[in-house]
């Protein structure tokens, strides 16, 4: 990471007085609580300097946001990125022309005509998982929503069954929330090792690469590669723009990428859309009755507001390697990371009428603003949003065809940190009884 440069043409916005170490504990502890100290005091933009990214600057504004994401080669991935815990390999360690054709490979698997085939594998582990949901009383709806989501991701990327299956579904999720823990510490000195994520997570992460590079192997070997349809079997044939194709290391760091960026969140993200619904009971009526006939536009509403009032990913950010990157009124010299808050952009009154009201009618009939973004922006935007998209609508229709999910009047969830993801700190409490 370039060292920042400042001289006397550098605007940086306020920045708060605390030590950088405070600050990094703040950040840890409590980023959305911290930065919206910050923002309620500096206002849409300030500066800090925080432990694994460095100085930043916070932006929570549409404008800057978009003049961020539309800065060209001025600006590269948020340094450190995920990178660092995905794989030199990963879609998020690449830059320019290198992502752009890794972008460009991977786009057609996660869209089109395909999704017909995930749609189905979607309904049929959210009936599997279902079978066995209690009657009538409550239970945490986020382990078995990441059942489903790691269920759905292992079969189709993978194409995962028996045995195969069996140890994926052992080693990813362990995997995924120390790295996600990992993500946010610094590695910390050897003394306290047992207790680094960083290095339980390079555990965890060396032995999936060694089952995944197996995995990848076998698969090259299959007779009947040509006819799969699972996203790896497309990875093995599909060819960069000169004719070569990925190599199996790179395959593997994008693997763990989808795992890692495609279970844990969508999965998070259906927790937090059971915990909403439930405490609105005329949305919650309302989306039954779209169910039963055929509908589906206010249950895509209603999962776009669930992501705007409870996102999942609360920052997107970029880091500056240009001599100086103009945002606004300020001018941020290079070495800086800009970080997007987007919980403080999705709570912002000026984007979004009455934030702290839950309301999908505002995404009836309108295309989701600058302002809406639960998948990041520019060239970084996730690469599977339309797949998470629809495995998320798919098991909000099959739960509520099936089920009548029982409304509550507790109060609702506060956020939990679990290091790069935020989740409802009682797991998404849900309760259900079987629609006759």
């Amino acid at each position: 990471m370039s060292a920042p440069v400042l001289d006397d043409e550098t605007a940086l916005p306020p920045a708060t007085r605390l030590p950088s170490p405070v600050q990094g504990l703040a950040a840890v502890t409590s980023r959305r609580l911290f930065f919206g100290r910050l923002h309620d005091r500096f206002g849409s933009a300030f500066t800090v300097d925080l432990p694994v990214f460095g100085p930043s600057v916070v932006i929570s504004d549409a404008t800057l946001a978009r003049e961020l994401f539309t800065a060209g080669d001025k600006v590269i991935n948020v340094q450190p990125n995920l990178g660092r815990i995905l794989g030199a390999g990963s879609i998020f360690s690449l830059e320019g022309r290198e992502h752009r054709a890794r972008r460009k490979l991977l786009t057609p698997p996660l869209h089109g005509k395909r999704m017909k085939t995930y749609e189905q594998i979607v309904e049929e582990e959210v009936r599997a998982e279902t079978s066995t949901w209690p009657t009538e009383t409550e239970f945490a709806s986020m382990e078995p929503m990441m059942r489903i989501t790691l269920n759905v991701i292992l079969r189709a990327v993978f194409g995962a069954v028996g045995k195969d299956l069996d140890h994926l579904h052992r080693l990813i999720p362990p995997t995924v929330v120390a790295g996600s823990r990992a993500a946010t510490v610094p590695e910390l000195p050897r003394v306290l090792g047992r207790v680094d994520p960083n290095r339980r997570y390079a555990r965890l992460h060396a032995e999936c690469m060694e089952y995944l590079a197996d995995l990848i192997t076998r698969s090259r070997n299959d007779p009947v590669l040509e006819e799969r349809d699972d996203i790896l079997a497309l990875m093995l044939r599909s060819r960069y723009d000169d004719g070569t194709p990925m190599s199996d290391a790179e395959i593997a760091d994008e693997l763990v990428t989808m795992l890692a960026a495609g279970h844990e969140t969508t999965g998070t993200t259906l927790a937090w859309a059971f915990e909403r619904i439930r405490r609105h009971p005329d949305i919650l009526a309302r989306l039954v009755a779209e169910v039963d006939e055929g509908g589906s536009e206010y249950r895509h509403a209603t999962i776009l507001e669930t992501q705007r009032s409870r996102p999942v990913i609360d920052f997107a950010a970029r880091h500056v390697v240009a001599e100086h990157l103009e945002l606004g009124p300020w001018r941020i010299p290079r070495g800086y990371n800009v970080m997007v808050s987007i919980a403080l952009l999705h709570d912002d009154s000026r984007e979004f009428a009455d934030p702290d009201r839950f309301d999908p009618g505002r995404f009836l009939g309108t295309t989701p603003s600058p302002a809406w973004l639960p998948f990041g922006g520019g060239t970084r935007r996730c690469i599977g949003a339309a797949f998470a998209t629809m495995e998320m609508d798919v098991v909000l229709r099959t739960v509520l065809s099936e089920f009548e999910v029982l409304p509550t009047d507790a109060r609702p969830e506060r956020f939990f940190s679990r290091g790069v993801a935020y989740a409802p700190s009682r797991g998404g409490r849900l309760a259900v009884r079987r629609r006759a």
